[in-house]
């Protein structure tokens, strides 16, 4: 009778137990997205940390960057820390599927095919075409200005055909420190790329900064968000307060001319 009663004590103290670790999976998976990085104290970013000026190591080896700085202020307004995940491009989003990562941190765009599975932050940078002149040459100052001139550009390239139907003939070049060498040796008049990117070369060859100018030619548009997985509407909400907070205070513009030398984070 007494190994009975045992038996059946042992029997209730397993089932309890059973029952009581259940209810603690249960209670954490009910956790949002946001607690859990809360309850952590560490967010959790993945970026590819080798595209410099964006996400890339500086001299003593320390991983900096206009995408490293804007994560860190994501998790600033949380109150947490952040910790990067650095991968390539090609395995980034796996490492959002698999929990690996919190949010990408990596200049992604917002495809439809991406809105399909994730929810995106707003945007918080914003992409221009510019050109580059010689600095001495007072003919080109306005995109309609280029229509007959030499592009030292790609032709098949979105830029090269952007330059196209500006009315340019071209100077066929591939390499971007190539095209703004045919422009200062006077072989071909115009270049055109990103604002960023024309921005950053001139910022890395100081030397060459006062040949030439640089002359914005389009509207910004939005270019970089940050994806969540699906069902975490309140951790987008948070980043998106955070994103229009460093916004408004000027964090955001700052970030950028550091890395940039131009604002590109508003639209």
């Amino acid at each position: 009778m007494k190994k009975r009663m045992l038996a059946i004590l042992l029997s209730l103290l397993t089932l309890a137990m059973a029952v009581s670790g259940c209810s603690g999976k249960k209670e954490a998976a009910e956790k949002t997205l946001l607690e859990q990085i809360k309850e952590r104290g560490y967010l959790m970013v993945g970026t590819e940390g080798t595209w410099s000026p964006y996400t890339y190591h500086d001299e003593n080896d320390n991983l900096v960057g206009f995408e490293v700085e804007v994560a860190k202020v994501i998790a600033d307004y949380i109150g947490v820390e952040v910790r990067y995940t650095e991968t390539v491009w090609s395995s980034i989003f796996a490492a959002l599927d698999a929990g690996q990562v919190d949010i990408i941190v990596n200049a992604v765009t917002a495809t439809d095919d991406r809105k399909e599975k994730y929810d995106f932050s707003t945007a918080y940078n914003y992409s221009q075409y510019a050109m580059l002149v010689r600095a001495d040459n007072d003919e080109i100052n306005t995109l309609a200005d280029v229509k007959g001139k030499t592009a030292s550009n790609n032709p098949t390239s979105t830029i090269g055909v952007f330059a196209e139907q500006a009315g340019c003939v071209f100077d066929d070049v591939e390499e971007a420190a190539q095209a703004i060498s045919e422009v200062l040796n006077g072989r071909a008049d115009v270049t055109f790329n990103t604002l960023v990117s024309l921005a950053d070369y001139l910022k890395q060859h100081p030397e060459q900064k006062d040949q030439f100018k640089i002359i914005t030619v389009s509207d910004p548009e939005p270019t970089e968000y940050i994806p969540v997985v699906k069902g975490n509407e309140d951790f987008v909400k948070v980043i998106d307060e955070a994103l229009d907070k460093a916004r408004k205070d000027g964090t955001l513009t700052a970030i950028s001319m550091k890395y940039f030398d131009v604002d590109t984070t508003q639209g």
